[in-house]
């Protein structure tokens, strides 16, 4: 890269760093056969696709002699996959390539477009797009640079298609399941972005992780790899962003995406660190408040009947309004149900709980929510219910509890053993996998301040 940048970036200098040799390293070791999954987290404008699509597969067809492998970029936008397969066969048809390696291999006359390319070895380069077929085409290394749209990575459904590909797509592209390479190098943007299931499913990549800033602390770090860093904040790359160039960098993703964009994007770790909305250190912990500290307590529902392993949950959030004012979770249950098994839980719940504690459970406005609350109404004849449909996004209902939270005035019950499960969910809300407990605790804390009084009264036995 160092001597043959002239060849692509005549007017650009050559920025050397510790950070780009670490990639350069990883990649290495795969053309060696020491890695075939690879992961890299690294910010933007780390000369991130110049390494790994560009200069890499130029480096292992023309100097390491490999010209038969075959590689499949892809992008979240095949136009940019195509933008660094020209730049790589730019590099190759240089002077400064030619001079060295020009005997190494040819083009294939009648096949030489943009999108595809081959060379008389029979290797071959395609240049695809993240979700987009790659039906009769297996490949030696598969790239993905930068999976994820950071205009619609906020789309349940967007997301969810580009894993869905990623997992069941990609591994039947390669060549040799054993040898065979998967390299992705992407930007954190999502909790639940293809990055985040690859660690959450410990799928054995291996892991490079970058942050900008040093933290000793870092949720996912390096797999293989010693960050020569020490100190809390150090910079990554201080030859080549300036403390000047990261404030500014940071103030644009502030300036929309809040803490999240910073934390993921710069810090590879899409929730902020300490927390977003709900802060880890903000949390206060206490035993079982007495009955007289107690003025009402609500168990608020979010309801999601299924058993899909990787389904939302049903959850039941029982909260505490205290003398002092302040709020309190007392239980959570959890689980993932089908219908039958849901209202079952729900009518144990509420038996457990006793008439004292008012069950809030969610009505959708439509024709089916009216004949659900009916069901679910009759079902739980004699218990305190509450139904009320829900009304503005899932972050300004969880304002609430997060402003209580940030003020000191939110406790969580120490030593229960829903607790971890909580915390880890609260912290990175909304950006998480699983939001189902905030909503249930949005919806309890809505009716446990006095904020919604609408009571069901469809059945006789219902009461206050």
């Amino acid at each position: 890269m160092r001597f043959g940048w002239h060849s692509l970036e005549p007017g650009t200098k050559f920025q050397p760093g510790w950070a780009l040799e670490a990639v350069c390293e990883h990649l290495e070791g795969v053309t060696r056969g020491e890695i075939t999954k690879l992961l890299i987290n690294i910010p933007p404008g780390c000369t991130k696709s110049m390494a790994v699509n560009v200069f890499w597969p130029a480096w292992e067809w023309g100097p390491q002699a490999f010209p038969h492998l075959r590689y499949i970029s892809a992008s979240y936008e095949q136009g940019l996959a195509v933008r660094d397969m020209v730049r790589c066969r730019d590099l190759a048809n240089s002077e400064w390539y030619q001079l060295l390696w020009g005997d190494r291999f040819t083009w294939k006359g009648d096949q030489n477009a943009k999108t595809l390319y081959e060379n008389n070895y029979a290797g071959w380069r395609y240049a695809g797009s993240v979700g987009g077929s790659l039906i009769g085409r297996r490949a030696d290394r598969i790239i993905i640079d930068d999976p994820h749209n950071t205009q619609t990575v906020e789309s349940d459904k967007v997301r969810s298609s580009a894993i869905r590909w990623f997992a069941e797509t990609l591994p039947t592209r390669v060549n040799d399941q054993e040898r065979s390479a998967i390299v992705i190098i992407m930007q954190r943007i999502h909790e639940r972005d293809i990055s985040g299931h690859i660690l959450a499913k410990e799928l054995g990549y291996t892991h490079l992780c970058l942050p900008m800033n040093f933290e000793p602390d870092h949720p996912h770090p390096s797999t293989r790899f010693t960050d020569p860093r020490h100190e809390l904040g150090e910079w990554l790359w201080p030859e080549r962003f300036t403390p000047k160039a990261i404030e500014e960098l940071k103030k644009t993703f502030r300036s929309f995406g809040g803490p999240y964009a910073e934390a993921g994007q710069l810090q590879q770790r899409p929730a902020p660190r300490g927390g977003g909305l709900f802060r880890e250190k903000d949390f206060k912990y206490r035993d079982m408040p007495r009955e007289e500290e107690v003025v009402r307590v609500v168990r608020g529902w979010d309801l999601a009947m299924t058993d899909e392993n990787r389904s939302p949950f049903t959850v039941g959030l029982k909260l505490a309004l205290l003398v002092d004012e302040s709020v309190m979770v007392l239980d959570v249950t959890r689980g993932q149900w089908e219908a039958g098994e849901c209202y079952a839980t729900i009518r144990a719940t509420a038996e457990r709980d006793g008439p004292n504690v008012r069950q809030s459970l969610p009505q959708d406005p439509a024709q089916a929510g009216k004949d659900q609350k009916r069901h679910l109404a009759a079902y739980l004849a004699g218990h305190n219910l509450h139904f009320s449909p829900e009304s503005g996004d899932k972050e300004l209902r969880a304002q609430g509890p997060a402003g209580q939270c940030s003020g000191g005035n939110f406790y969580l019950l120490r030593g229960a053993p829903w607790l971890d499960e909580f915390v880890a969910e609260a912290k990175v809300f909304p950006r998480g996998e699983f939001l189902d407990q905030i909503d249930a605790l949005s919806r309890a804390y809505a009716l446990v301040i006095g904020a919604r009084e609408q009571l069901l009264a469809a059945a006789p036995r219902a009461v206050r």
